[in-house]
């Protein structure tokens, strides 16, 4: 049975593009936000993209304070391919009330994506997020780099989130 933890499960080939993302990464060095309505901050993050067999990678973010290192944002979802394209979509929810689509396109080691919608709870923190893009970048050393822009209700697409991660599983 797939399910069990002694049988390994087969990636779905429609995936294939996206494996270079597989495993367990987790920050060594802080990365670091910013935005102009909000003080500068540090975080430390771990990312867990695994798979299931499924035409999608299933993927979860947990941040972290990294001098407390009590919890910050916490997101999850699932990475799906346009079986036979390089189009990606990235369906995610956040511990802060946001839920966003994305779409874009891998292209080798590189996967860029931006909203394709954004919705948020009705007593979601102001002001809120009315556009997201991010890419995840293989570099050449083997880590994975992950930069996010972010335009608000009053502010343009910025960018507001980057860091570093080494791969650990």
């Amino acid at each position: 049975m797939a399910g069990d933890a002694a049988e390994a499960v087969c990636l779905n080939p429609a995936i294939e593009p996206l494996s270079w993302m597989l495993g367990t990464w987790i920050s060594d060095t802080p990365g670091e936000g910013c935005y102009p309505t909000i003080k500068p901050f540090k975080f430390m993050e771990e990312i867990k993209i695994t798979h299931v067999g499924q035409p999608m990678l299933n993927i979860s973010c947990n941040g972290s304070n990294p001098e407390t290192r009590k919890p910050m944002h916490r997101e999850c979802g699932f990475l799906r391919i346009k079986p036979g394209t390089n189009k990606v979509a990235f369906i995610c929810a956040q511990n802060t009330g946001v839920v966003e689509i994305e779409e874009g396109e891998v292209n080798g080691q590189e996967l860029t994506l931006s909203s394709h919608s954004v919705a948020r709870i009705s007593f979601a923190k102001e002001p809120h997020v009315q556009q997201i893009s991010r890419t995840f970048r293989l570099l050449k050393d083997g880590k994975l780099e992950q930069t996010v822009f972010m335009a608000t209700d009053n502010q343009p697409l910025l960018q507001h989130l980057h860091i570093t991660y080494t791969r650990c599983t």
